[in-house]
């Protein structure tokens, strides 16, 4: 009987040190596994996250440079660029607020008035690339024909110096004065040297033209505020700049962000088959590609 009972003993001990050791082993399994369950979770959700979004903050006028980059917001959104667009009325403070770094880029100017802007306020931006050009136009609610003009009329130009020369070459073309050789685009009134109709030539911010346009005889209006005020270039002008013009429409930054992969995609973006052809649908040669 004492035997049995030694032997009994003796076999609840051994079960009880064999269920211990499985006891610890499998904890130590249950370990070892629940460790490694959440680095290779870890590593799937690091390998599926997306990129960082980047904001790419872009000033530019209403017609039809903010109109433009709209079109291609929602694919930069795809590319992890999400572009803020600012609308302004002015050809002042895009500029000052790139240079401030209150924005990335600009989109509303041509390389003469880039270059003129540089050289007077010491900004030191840079083109980024060339989009499109809008065509510089003749525009009047008096006339329907510059024949039509009479002796003494008033004319409103731009009071910037590019967009003033230019207005003033495009006088020249359409036969109603003459500048001094060698002024071209540089040119200023000072340098009419010929004027048979006596016109009277008014400077006056670009944006305020069309709002004068009842008040005057004929003005000189820059695309973008034409198509603003529901003028058709191609259809109300009276004389507008050929598709040869230089004044190729531009995005502008700082030399520091030019080559940044946000500016980048941006201009691969704007400079898409896409791109051309909504500009041609939309803007029926009032709006040229230029790319």
């Amino acid at each position: 009987m004492k035997k049995n009972l030694l032997t009994l003993l003796a076999l609840i001990f051994t079960l009880t040190l064999v269920l211990a050791a499985c006891g610890e082993k499998n904890s130590t399994d249950n370990k070892t596994s629940g460790a490694a369950a959440p680095t290779a979770a870890a590593s799937t959700a690091a390998s599926a996250a997306p990129a960082k979004e980047v904001t790419l903050k872009v000033g530019a006028t209403a017609v039809p440079h903010a109109e433009i980059l709209e079109f291609v917001k929602d694919k930069l959104a795809k590319e992890g660029v999400k572009l803020e667009i600012k609308v302004f009325t002015d050809y002042v403070l895009p500029n000052v607020q790139v240079s401030e770094k209150q924005l990335d880029a600009n989109f509303f100017q041509h390389v003469p008035y880039l270059d003129q802007q540089n050289k007077d306020k010491n900004f030191g931006l840079v083109k980024v690339a060339g989009i499109h050009i809008e065509p510089f136009g003749v525009y009047s609610s008096k006339i329907k024909k510059l024949d039509e003009l009479k002796d003494g009329a008033t004319v409103a130009i731009p009071n910037d110096p590019s967009n003033g020369g230019r207005a003033l070459v495009l006088l020249e073309k359409a036969g109603l004065i003459k500048l001094k050789d060698g002024a071209g685009i540089s040119g200023t009134v000072k340098d009419i040297v010929e004027n048979k109709k006596n016109l009277k030539v008014k400077e006056l911010e670009a944006a305020m033209l069309p709002r004068v346009l009842a008040e005057v005889d004929i003005a000189t209006i820059n695309t973008n505020y034409a198509l603003e005020a529901k003028l058709v270039p191609t259809k109300d002008a009276l004389f507008i700049e050929d598709k040869n013009s230089p004044y190729v429409n531009i995005l502008v930054s700082r030399a520091d962000n030019k080559d940044s992969e946000a500016m980048k995609k941006l201009v691969k973006a704007l400079q898409t088959e896409d791109v051309k052809k909504f500009i041609n649908d939309k803007y029926q040669g009032a709006v040229v590609p230029a790319f």
